[in-house]
């Protein structure tokens, strides 16, 4: 039985931890962070992200050949930019490739996509500096590729967190899963509100807000002791910081922003808190506070809110979730790629 795109990764680190490339000049950060971290000069560190999106995995067509290609090129980017903004980093080039089929390229779809990539990461101060076009026999494959920079070691990295450190996350949670849900076909119950609900969510999943002003000003101002995106779901997202940082962590349900879009959908408590802490794709940044600096924070930036929903423990590894006044051990049930069969079951 093949193993997990986790162990893969785990494998990765430790082949190159044993050949010591870590080590290689100029490289301060490799595997096991949203983004690499290149020394750039006495002043300034270069970080480096790449994300994959595959037809039929990470989205799907829905007929409407402009506006799926607009949709797509903006996610590819937005992804990208988030993993910068984890960094506490500014995004500044973007590197973008795309392979389609034949017939889509005859009806323009590839520029359509890259024009409106172009469009949208320069709404964000970042330019488009290359990439590459190629032919696939069937679906749509788009790479992205967002550099950016950073004050000399000042990037924020998941292996910072202490115990006794607050734990926040920028914005809602819940909504882009729920997307994801109303998009594959499983409608929840009606309520008079369900059309404009489904509509608020489906664009969560649709396209995503990095939080690129938020991630930097944590990063500028020394604020966030270690920070990641919230891509896979919480509790994994959440995991892997803690497994970085050798802590644990209590998470308090009650304290969870959820997407107030999630009520107005008919989704009910517990399924609302499900999408929450499993669903993913929320691109939200969940980061710790040391609690001195907790008080220095923002309590929201351009309308984006930050909420406190935990604090850092001495657990190394043990994720709880506080519900009722009741501790739970949360386990990892956020998206993987090629998740094991035996545990397909346990989400």
């Amino acid at each position: 039985m093949s193993d997990g795109e986790f162990d893969l990764i785990k494998s990765l680190r430790e082949s190159l931890s044993l050949r010591r490339l870590d080590a290689a000049r100029g490289l301060v950060r490799s595997i096991g962070d949203d983004a690499a971290v290149l020394r750039q000069s006495s002043k300034l560190d270069t970080v480096i992200t790449t994300d994959l999106l595959v037809e039929g995995v990470d989205f799907k067509l829905t007929g409407d050949e402009a506006t799926d290609a607009s949709v797509i090129g903006r996610r590819a980017v937005a992804v990208s930019l988030s993993d910068i903004a984890a960094m506490g980093a500014r995004p500044r080039w973007l590197l973008l490739s795309v392979g389609v089929p034949q017939k889509l390229w005859e009806r323009g779809f590839a520029r359509t996509l890259i024009f409106d990539a172009m469009e949208y990461a320069a709404g964000f101060g970042v330019v488009l500096i290359g990439g590459d076009i190629s032919r696939t026999p069937e679906h749509i494959v788009v790479d992205s590729i967002v550099l950016g920079e950073v004050r000399r070691g000042r990037a924020v990295l998941r292996s910072g967190a202490r115990a006794g450190d607050q734990i926040f996350v920028t914005g809602s949670l819940g909504g882009a899963a729920a997307g994801l849900r109303i998009l594959e076909g499983s409608r929840v119950r009606q309520s008079k509100n369900l059309e404009t609900a489904e509509r608020g969510l489906v664009a969560r999943q649709l396209q995503p807000t990095p939080r690129v002003e938020l991630g930097a000003l944590l990063g500028e101002r020394r604020l966030a002791t270690a920070m990641i995106d919230l891509s896979d779901g919480l509790s994994s997202d959440l995991a892997h910081l803690c497994r970085e940082s050798r802590v644990g962590a209590r998470v308090e349900a009650e304290s969870l922003p959820l997407d107030s879009m999630l009520e107005s959908a008919g989704i009910v408590a517990d399924d609302a808190l499900s999408l929450a802490l499993d669903g993913g794709e929320d691109f939200e940044l969940l980061f710790t506070v040391s609690e001195r600096d907790a008080r220095k924070l923002p309590k929201e930036l351009d309308g984006v809110r930050v909420t406190r929903i935990g604090e850092v423990t001495r657990e190394r590894g043990k994720v709880r979730l506080l519900r009722d006044g009741r501790a739970r051990l949360l386990r990892p049930g956020g998206f993987e790629h090629f998740r094991r069969d035996d545990e397909a079951g346990a989400r």
